[in-house]
């Protein structure tokens, strides 16, 4: 099971580092949309006040004429009647209903709104971090909860941090203006009314905080389980076919999909469960203090209006006090979320994310490893101690090895995807650090033994990461015929336009390894990297793309993996990796006669 780091900060700190991760934007319509809280807070307060008069004038309309502040009012509206002041009391009530009902209405657009964008900042922000991480980061970090922090969390991000810490801030300031008015009514009913209720909530609240913090805990633990289940179970689709695994994938799917859904209802129960007896001790109230009322001096007329302003502050009250709890009681149970999404937030991003596009560090007399030592962590064994190699410029090296040797990392190293632990790699006479890393890096390119594709069109993937209007089609053509793949394309009916399906499933082995290549010469690298780009191939079709690669000009530097000594025909040197460094290093004619030799002789 996947563990959650131990909890370090506290709820506020928590919530501190996501309001640093808010951009300027966002602050300034936060700051609008306190505002705006504000403004409803007072129509509120003024359905509360409008209430009283318009009760005294349907019970006792001579009391209005006790007020000086009613008298001036009555004189400057020129009213003449009590049905006349009742019908502009009546009016100006509902006004002052219909506008709060309005402006409530507003604040739930503009808070929706606030919310969803933030996660949408959120998410992207993710995203852009973690794409720009170093590559030992990504080789060491599991894949499904990176995704799972993109995605799930961050929607949950929005709906259980974002968007119910703007709920509780905008009741807190109803709830406090609400308050103010019934204190100025009655304060000792106000008081007791609203500590009473008060000290249940927080009661629960404490009673209940370790259940949210385990259910917390297991919520985000069983969400990158799923994620887990979905990559593995359908990224591995034809061995889980061949093997009848699918009961097994649906099994940790569904057992992890069970705990989370177990532990999602637990918080909500927990959120929604005091408002039922907070409402019926609140009606309880109400009633008990009306029979107090009648055992008063003073008619029960009299008393009326005091009765209404209270039972609406608690109609309005009630709701808002539970609406405050379940806020916070969501907020609370999503912070071990928060917590993992918060450090997916914090990646360093390097210095080169917020510049424009790197001009290439062209070489003019070759690449070169100077005494370098590498290894994956501090516990893993060392793939390399001392490593030296220089590859002249315009060469063809072929790269052999046992599995395991090295093969793939130091061609790592050389496009600086890994950083040696000791040593330099140097391109001419500068030396290659974070700085001009991009710059070295749009020198190169690389053809994988698998070559992505995504589900768009030829052109797309030939010119990839590039948008589709930004692309030179003369400039991808090119490439394609020099990649020996044009004709192919041209023979489509729609011809570069061509959806080629994903994952490239409309193209055979050997296409999709041109088309890796012409994606290499669209980017007009200096240095073309191939790793183990025709192992997976027939002999056939390994011939037909090794020609793509020897028609390629002498003005290319090709480094080429292969398992097959034969594919490296096409190479001026060739060199063996393994124990820690180079083994060997000669032309092709030389390493073949001494592999002839090494196996005649073992």
């Amino acid at each position: 099971m996947t563990s959650i780091p131990a909890q370090k900060e506290n709820l506020g700190q928590l919530l501190h580092n996501l309001w640093l991760h808010i951009g300027h934007r966002r602050r300034t319509q936060f700051v609008l949309l306190v505002l705006l809280m504000v403004v409803a807070s007072c129509f509120e307060v003024a359905t509360i006040g409008a209430v009283v008069p318009f009760l005294i004038a349907l019970t006792n309309p001579s009391r209005i004429h006790e007020s000086t502040i009613a008298q001036h009012a009555i004189t400057m509206l020129d009213i003449q009647s009590n049905d006349q002041l009742l019908l502009f009391l009546t009016l100006a009530f509902i006004a002052i209903s219909l506008a709060a009902a309005i402006m409530r209405i507003v604040l739930l657009w503009a808070s929706t709104r606030f919310s969803c964008l933030t996660g949408a900042d959120i998410s992207i922000n993710i995203y852009r971090r973690t794409l720009y991480q170093p590559y030992l980061t990504h080789v060491a970090r599991n894949s499904s909860e990176v995704i799972s922090g993109i995605t799930l969390k961050a929607n949950h991000i929005i709906g259980n941090v974002i968007g119910p810490g703007l709920t509780l801030l905008s009741s807190t300031l109803i709830l406090v203006s609400i308050l103010t008015t019934l204190l100025i009514i009655d304060y000792v009913v106000a008081l007791g009314a609203f500590g009473g209720f008060l000290v249940i909530y927080f009661s629960i609240f404490r009673l209940n905080r370790g259940r949210l913090s385990a259910n917390s805990n297991q919520n985000a633990i069983e969400a990158n389980l799923i994620f887990k289940a979905l990559q593995e179970g359908l990224g591995g689709i034809r061995d889980v076919l061949i093997d009848g695994a699918q009961e097994t994938y649906c099994k940790v799917y569904r057992d992890a999909d069970l705990r989370m859904r177990k532990s999602q209802a637990n918080i909500l129960f927990i959120s929604q469960w005091p408002r039922y007896i907070v409402e019926g001790l609140g009606m309880s109230l109400i009633a008990l203090i009306t029979f107090l009322l009648t055992k008063q001096d003073g008619s029960l007329t009299d008393a009326i209006p005091f009765l209404g302003a209270l039972a609406l502050g608690a109609q309005r009250m009630l709701p808002i006090v539970q609406q405050a709890y379940a806020s916070w009681t969501s907020i609370y149970g999503s912070h071990a979320q928060l917590r993992e999404t918060l450090l997916l937030l914090d990646q360093r991003m390097p210095e080169h994310a917020t510049e424009q596009a790197q001009t290439p560090l062209h070489f003019q007399r070759g690449i070169s490893l100077v005494g370098v030592d590498f290894q994956y962590s501090p516990a893993a064994p060392w793939i390399f101690r001392g490593l030296n190699l220089f590859i002249p410029k315009g060469s063809r090296v072929g790269v052999i090895g046992e599995t395991g040797s090295g093969k793939s990392t130091m061609l790592d190293i050389l496009m600086g995807l890994l950083v040696p632990k000791e040593g330099i790699l140097k391109v001419d006479d500068i030396v290659i650090t974070e700085a001009n890393r991009r710059c070295w890096q749009s020198a190169i390119a690389h053809v994988p033994q698998f070559i992505f594709l995504t589900d768009s069109s030829a052109a797309e993937n030939i010119a990839f990461g590039i948008t589709s209007d930004e692309i030179n089609i003369d400039r991808v053509k090119e490439a394609a015929h020099r990649a020996q793949i044009a004709e192919l394309i041209e023979s489509w009916p729609e011809g570069y336009e061509t959806k080629l399906g994903e994952r490239g499933i409309k193209l055979s082995g050997g296409q999709r390894q041109r088309i890796g290549i012409a994606r290499a010469l669209y980017k007009r690298a200096e240095m073309i990297i191939f790793d183990e780009a025709t192992s997976a191939l027939d002999s056939q079709t390994e011939d037909a793309v090794m020609n793509a690669i020897r028609s390629l000009g002498n003005e290319l530097t090709l480094v080429i993996i292969a398992h097959r000594l034969t594919t490296l025909n096409i190479c001026d040197q060739v060199i063996e990796v393994g124990d820690q460094g180079l083994l060997r290093k000669g032309s092709y004619a030389e390493i073949v006669d001494t592999k002839i030799f090494k196996d005649a002789s073992s």
